[in-house]
């Protein structure tokens, strides 16, 4: 240990020396103190979706299937995704296809980002409800109203593009 010190002091000290540990010491200590343990995470994207092509007209009893796609800007793992309706005019049931009969206004978990839904129509007025889908991080749902106009047994039973009723995108992707 005394040899130690007799070498610390043997050593001279010149400006450059000097000036050149004060550098390095202050450059380990910015480089320590400018770090953060904080790791910055994006959980919340946004996201659409994507409708395929619908037919406009529907009769009572008749069942229309409409398939869906949700398309998120970023992947985040934990992301979970629900889906809710509101009917206001007309009258019939939405269900999940291999899934639950969603009750108007209420909330249901999806499995997937792919998934279908199976409007039956119990009246042969028009139909239209909101279907809304949201994200467990709170950010802007997606929004889309349905409109079914009601139809003679006797009418032509071809599948209409429904462009004209606001849709966001449309997929020409099978789901």
């Amino acid at each position: 240990m005394n040899t130690l010190i007799k070498r610390i002091g043997a050593i001279r000290v010149t400006p450059s020396r000097f000036f050149g540990f004060w550098i390095a010491l202050a450059a380990i200590l910015f480089a320590m103190t400018s770090c953060s343990d904080d790791l910055d995470v994006q959980q919340s994207y946004p996201f659409t979706v994507e409708v395929m092509p619908f037919g406009d007209k529907i009769t009572k009893g008749e069942t229309v299937e409409l398939r869906f796609e949700i398309k998120p800007e970023g992947n985040y793992a934990n992301t979970m995704y629900t889906i809710r309706y509101f009917q206001y005019d007309g009258d019939g049931t939405l269900k999940l296809v291999d899934g639950p009969t969603l009750v108007n206004n209420d909330r249901v978990l999806l499995e997937s980002k792919t998934f279908r839904l199976n409007y039956t129509a119990n009246s042969s007025d028009s139909h239209k409800f909101l279907v809304v889908v949201e994200d467990n991080f709170g950010t802007i749902p997606w929004e889309q109203t349905f409109e079914f106009n009601g139809k003679d047994s006797n009418e032509d039973n071809g599948v209409v593009d429904n462009g004209s009723i606001g849709m966001d995108s449309v997929s020409n992707s099978s789901l």
